[in-house]
């Protein structure tokens, strides 16, 4: 029943691993790559924590997922953006 119960877990995380792996290549805005980019970063710690090496599954997030999200701080505050609404502004 336990094995079971893994595997379908490791489905689980494993589809929605793919999923935000597709979403990151396809998405057209930065903010929303790097978001599917943190997601996928954490469902694959959630690969590690399910094989068992839990201290590799904590190292993961803080390190990829803190690096990433100083990363879309960054891209965010350096990048410049048009407003739509603002018209004073050429």
């Amino acid at each position: 029943m336990v094995g079971i119960l893994e595997f379908i877990v490791f489905v689980l995380i494993s589809i929605l691993t793919i999923g935000f792996s597709i979403l990151v290549v396809t998405a057209r805005d930065i903010v929303r790559a790097a978001l599917s980019l943190v997601a996928t970063l954490v469902s694959v710690a959630g690969v590690y924590v399910l094989l068992n090496a839990q201290f590799i599954g904590i190292v993961q997030i803080l390190v990829y997922v803190g690096g990433i999200g100083v990363l879309i701080l960054f891209a965010v505050m350096l990048t410049t953006q048009e407003l739509k609404g603002d018209s004073d502004v050429e």
